[in-house]
């Protein structure tokens, strides 16, 4: 038992150096540690006194005993006669005080007091790591790729600890190789079964897109132009509303930059993703023509309560601009208002109809080919020619018009061969 130790002085340098936790702290886990097994080894440690030497890397346990008649409980008394021995004058009910040595403990002792020390460094290893990342959420994190995985990007701080990029927060069709920088936000910190904390990154964030634009632009850094929201289809496009505080400032040419200087490294960074910067107005309808342009409105039915949708009506050349590659422009005017929007085409009067809608032909000429329940509901969203249905995305149809998807690819096959023969 002699040559049992605990090695002190390296349990203080994993706390003060490698984990980076203060001498309170240190102090206050090491005497747990200690009082812990006191009681798991005396039945009780109210009677022990543990004094913690941070400078010399010792520990010194003394046990504070009853001096007694008759011993009951020898881990809180000890008899006058035993106490005398060594020639000492102790009387009955005074406190006779020993050291405790680290052989006292036993093996397994000696074990439980490891394993227990090694386990609490490790839970404020954790706890400082949780917190340290939890104060950081929505910042900008860059860090090296340690593995690359099928689901997630294991990356690793300058600590080496393990943060995640998981493939649902990367833009599509991004690729990353082992070694290679990475940039993301810090979007989340979890504790599971209190494992290491659980830190996940972030690219296709809208608030990604936000910080990238702080950095870019002084001007928003400094607080000179706010961003008064961020809409994103990762890898596709983005709308960025920005407000101005100084009229002297133009706030869409700032973050634009001389020939896209500022936004140019923003694209490159969301590997291509086009930005669409417009000016913030709080007037829906104005905000809404922001949003679509290129795209030139005739109209807007704003409806008469916040949960319908919004019509918009265009001539049925702005449709397609209004609309966007794959309903993507109008999806991000929608979620820029908060309201869904819907592009409807304006039906021109008889007298300015032009040479165009002369080659129109009626859905109901179609009756023949297509269902008369299908017309009504094509009709019902404003599309009553051919060249109307053609003009939107078959996506947009489908969900405008209840329709299946099969159904709406089958009607416009049948509208196109009717242009094709002509």
């Amino acid at each position: 038992m002699e040559g049992e130790k605990i090695d002190l002085k390296t349990a203080f340098a994993l706390f003060k150096d490698e984990k980076h936790i203060d001498r309170p702290v240190m102090m206050g886990v090491l005497k747990d540690v200690f009082m812990t097994q006191l009681t798991k080894t005396f039945g009780t440690a109210d009677n022990f006194d543990v004094i913690i030497n941070v400078d010399k890397g010792d520990c010194e346990i003394y046990q504070n005993l009853e001096v007694v008649e008759t011993v009951e409980n020898p881990n809180t008394q000890i008899s006058l006669e035993e106490v005398n021995k060594s020639g000492d004058d102790y009387e009955l009910g005074e406190t006779f005080t020993r050291r405790v040595e680290l052989k006292d403990f036993g093996r397994r002792g000696i074990l439980n007091i490891r394993q227990n020390l090694q386990g609490r460094i490790m839970d404020i290893e954790k706890a400082n790591l949780y917190n340290k990342y939890t104060d950081k959420i929505g910042e900008i994190f860059t860090g090296e790729i340690y593995q690359n995985f099928s689901k997630e990007l294991l990356i690793l701080d300058e600590d080496g600890n393990e943060l995640r990029l998981p493939k649902s927060e990367q833009i599509p069709g991004e690729h990353f190789k082992k070694n290679e920088s990475v940039r993301a936000i810090i979007k989340s910190v979890e504790m599971k079964n209190n494992t290491t904390p659980y830190i996940v990154l972030s690219r296709t964030s809208e608030d990604f897109l936000r910080k990238l634009f702080e950095q870019e632009v002084p001007e928003i850094y400094d607080g000179l132009i706010t961003i008064k929201k961020v809409v994103r289809i990762p890898g596709e496009r983005a709308k960025v509303a920005v407000e101005s505080y100084d009229d002297r400032i133009d706030p869409i040419g700032a973050c634009i930059g001389v020939k896209g200087s500022r936004i140019i490294g923003i694209v490159r960074e969301l590997r291509n993703e086009n930005i669409d910067v417009l000016q913030w107005t709080s007037n829906t309808q104005l905000l809404i023509q922001r949003a679509l342009n290129p795209a030139k409105i005739s109209s807007i039915d704003m409806g008469t309560g916040e949960d319908d949708k919004i019509k918009v009506f265009m001539l049925p050349e702005e449709v397609k601009k209004g609309i966007g590659k794959g309903g993507c422009n109008i999806k991000l005017a929608s979620m820029l208002v908060g309201r869904e929007i819907e592009v409807w085409r304006e039906v021109p009067k008889d007298d300015e109809a032009g040479e165009d809608e002369d080659e129109d032909v009626l859905l109901s000429e179609f009756s023949n080919e297509i269902d008369p329940w299908v017309i009504e509901r094509l009709q019902a969203i404003g599309c009553d020619t051919a060249k109307s249905v053609l003009a939107l995305d078959p996506e947009d149809i489908a969900k405008r018009a209840d329709l299946e998807d099969e159904t709406v690819e089958d009607v416009m096959n049948i509208l196109r061969e009717e242009f094709e023969e002509e």
